[in-house]
């Protein structure tokens, strides 16, 4: 493959001439005390403060992750193992898989003393040879992931030695510019650290929006009168759908099962299977805009009966026999204020509550129709809360959407500056 002008071929791939192919090993200067494994931690653990144990699972994909459950062994343990300090600032990388070679820079958690265990290497490259943040950048892209792998060994390949670590080359740029790619992808993280902490805080906006409203200890403005508690049969025609064996699947109409119904707040139908079925099934039991589907079993106890909405698609979509499909009575109820009344903590509960639990945890149809909706007297109230419900879900939808792309922007972003195809200096 012919290289473009002042780029060079090398064992990292085509980079600028001007940057190097250089192994963490000699990033360490080829010193252990540079480049070495945590210890084994054979010791008592503390739930109180001692010195704090770093694990594998503090060590995410290019951050450090605290946990609420730490670990601390005594001084005593300390002097007795021997183990090695660790500095705020120096790049974790982890050996195990799940992946191996995830790695993070340790930041500041607001202990004195702390030290990593096995299975972890303690990487401190000098500040005058590389930025640390440029390398943990290095290191979450796919083509680090797919050299350790490589590189795993052991009966089940699920670690690599410390040793082999050490041999990977990674692609070097001058100083300089190893910081303006650190700083440039930092915005970016910033950017979408940022945008977590919106969504989460619209979402804790809506979920506090919704036991306010949908119990009636808040009312919109121009409302009033007495809520009741209704069973779902009376607000909604709940049926059963099609069961098919498996050698109908694969062609035919689209087809809603129950591991369709807990992504969202609607039914993702792109993502669908699809079901032979004749004409009458799919007059019988196609959804309609509107309808909402929840399951008949769950594997987990919390999962019963989750509902999920079905916003329409141009094509016949039927729902499996596996979950009941409940359709808002024309008059009585509103299809969205519904949705998201089956969504609250107080209807989740008692579902979760009146299951039957056996190797699956199952709801009848005598369950589905006695689940309890607390309703306000007039559909035209039940229509208004759920117009502010569905708003806020959209404003959710929205700036998930945002963070996507701009994660897509990211990954591009790194795909071309940490090859050097795009320079900033």
């Amino acid at each position: 493959m012919e290289v473009r002008p002042s780029y060079k071929q090398t064992e990292v791939g085509v980079i600028p001439e001007d940057w190097d192919a250089r192994t963490l090993l000699d990033l360490a200067e080829r010193k252990k005390e540079l480049f070495d494994d945590g210890d084994w931690v054979e010791a008592e653990f503390l739930t109180d403060r001692g010195i704090r144990l770093i694990q594998t699972g503090n060590i995410g994909e290019g951050e450090f992750t605290d946990k609420d459950v730490k670990k601390y062994i005594s001084a005593e343990s300390f002097k007795k193992l021997r183990c090695k300090h660790l500095q705020v600032g120096d790049i974790l990388i982890c050996r195990l898989a799940e992946p191996a070679g995830r790695a993070c820079v340790l930041r500041d958690i607001g202990e004195d003393r702390m030290i990593t265990a096995v299975d972890v290497t303690i990487f401190r490259p000098p500040a005058a040879i590389a930025d640390r943040h440029f390398l943990v950048s290095i290191f979450t892209t796919a083509r680090w992931y797919q050299t350790v792998a490589e590189r795993c060994g052991g009966s089940t390949r699920t670690r690599i030695s410390r040793g082999e670590l050490g041999k990977i080359s990674v692609p070097m740029p001058p100083l300089p510019e190893q910081r303006a790619i650190a700083a440039a992808l930092s915005d970016m993280d910033a950017l979408l650290g940022g945008l977590d902490r919106l969504i989460a805080k619209k979402r804790d906006l809506k979920q506090a929006a919704m036991q306010q409203l949908l119990t009636g200890q808040t009312r919109l403005p121009g409302f009033s009168g007495e809520w009741e508690v209704k069973r779902l049969k009376e607000t909604a025609e709940i049926s059963t759908g099609v069961n098919k064996p498996l050698s109908e699947m694969g062609s035919g109409a689209l087809y809603v099962t129950v591991q369709d119904l807990y992504d969202g707040t609607s039914i993702r139908t792109n993502r669908l299977s699809r079901i032979k079925v004749s004409q009458s099934e799919i007059d019988a039991k196609g959804l309609a805009v509107g309808d909402i589907v929840f399951g008949k079993s769950s594997v987990k106890r919390e999962g019963i009966g989750y509902p999920s909405q079905f916003l329409g698609r141009e094509e016949p979509v039927v729902f499996s026999g596996f979950t009941y499909r409940a359709r808002a009575r024309h008059g009585i109820a509103d299809a969205v204020f519904l949705f998201y009344a089956l969504r609250t903590e107080r209807t989740r509960r008692w579902l979760i509550d009146n299951s039957q639990a056996s190797a699956l945890t199952n709801i009848n149809q005598q369950i589905a129709d006695a689940i309890p909706v607390q309703v306000p007297p007039t559909v035209h109230e039940q229509s208004a809360i759920a117009v502010v419900l569905s708003d806020m879900d959209a404003e959710l939808a929205a700036l998930e959407a945002r963070r996507n792309k701009t994660r897509a922007l990211k990954q591009a972003m790194m795909q071309e500056l940490l090859t050097g195809k795009t320079r900033l200096i």
